[in-house]
């Protein structure tokens, strides 16, 4: 049985951890090195920080941020918004992230996702997809949610998986921050299209909507934000949940 991964979010807008409903209505939640730090603790598997202003308002990398963050930890930790070229995905693997997650990058220029695998290997490439339902599916959003690229969520996964991305972040704009439980629907079609590692987000509310998520759609991973921020429940707590309901996690 493959092991199943939580994963702690850091939503990070001028320098600050935040946490919104549906990509809006951002409310503070502390600083990023120091709940990577408790999370770590608690026994999250990865930490993911997401600089969700940066593509937006058009500003650089926090690169001081990010390398504080790293330097409190010892299990991954991945690192997405703003990126625009090869050079910004180097100096963020040069100041400690293991993996970099491309979003409206890889819309804007899908080259680029092939070229990063190439030079840095696909397993430091995610690929991050917010997908919004629409009648008859799903399509994808960019710049924090509020661009519609007109994209099938479903197909383009099938296409960064071409293109080289090691894993998809999947993400249901619909679901996000409103803790009703994952998007199953939406998950569950990615990671019957892929072949890649799939990482659930979006929803997340209770222990339940995790086992749901891993024994129903299949996902490899879960990631959360706002159910830890407000200590609804730890990571450990939710780890020894999991396990007593059959799961394969990490101890």
């Amino acid at each position: 049985m493959t092991t199943k991964r939580i994963i702690a979010c850091l939503d990070v807008k001028d320098g600050k951890v935040v946490k919104g409903v549906r990509f809006i209505d951002l409310k503070l939640k502390g600083d990023p090195a120091e709940l990577a730090s408790r999370y770590e603790e608690e026994g999250a598997d990865e930490i993911v920080f997401l600089d969700i202003s940066a593509t937006i308002e058009g500003k650089e990398i926090l690169l001081e941020k990010v390398k504080d963050t790293a330097s409190v930890l010892s299990i991954p930790l991945s690192v997405g918004g703003g990126i625009r070229s090869l050079d910004d995905i180097s100096k963020l693997l040069s100041n400690g992230a293991d993996k970099v997650s491309l979003n409206s990058v890889a819309v804007e220029n899908p080259q680029l996702v092939t070229l990063a695998s190439k030079e840095f290997g696909s397993q430091a490439i995610i690929v991050a997809i917010d997908a919004k339902k629409v009648e008859k599916g799903w399509r994808v959003f960019i710049r924090s949610g509020t661009a519609d690229t007109g994209l099938e969520a479903v197909g383009w996964a099938k296409r960064v998986q071409n293109l080289g991305a090691g894993e998809i972040l999947l993400t249901s704009i619909d679901r996000d921050g409103t803790r009703n439980g994952y998007d199953i629907e939406l998950t569950k079609a990615v990671v019957g299209a892929t072949k890649i590692p799939v990482i659930a987000s979006g929803g997340a509310g209770k222990p339940e909507h995790f086992l749901s998520v891993f024994s129903d759609a299949k996902a490899d991973a879960a990631l959360a934000a706002g159910i830890f921020h407000d200590n609804v429940i730890s990571i450990r707590e939710l780890k020894r949940y999991l396990k007593g309901k059959g799961l394969e996690v990490r101890t």
